[in-house]
């Protein structure tokens, strides 16, 4: 994984905090609460796969081909 992003249903950061049962530094949740992906260099293998989880727990994931 090279970039995680954190939008969830009513307040991610709460949930998150229970979940690890730690404080976050609110300056580095900032960086995550974000809808738009931080620039990376395309890899090698010419291909990139975008995960998504929603607050359930539910998954989806799908292969792009970077061209």
């Amino acid at each position: 994984m090279r970039h995680a992003y954190f939008l969830g249903a009513s307040d991610p950061y709460k949930s998150l905090k229970t979940t690890l049962k730690a404080e976050i530094d609110e300056e580095a949740w900032n960086s995550f609460y974000i809808n738009t992906s931080r620039p990376f260099d395309k890899p090698k293998s010419g291909r990139i796969v975008v995960k998504l989880i929603n607050h359930l727990g539910d998954e989806v994931m799908k292969v792009f081909s970077a061209q």
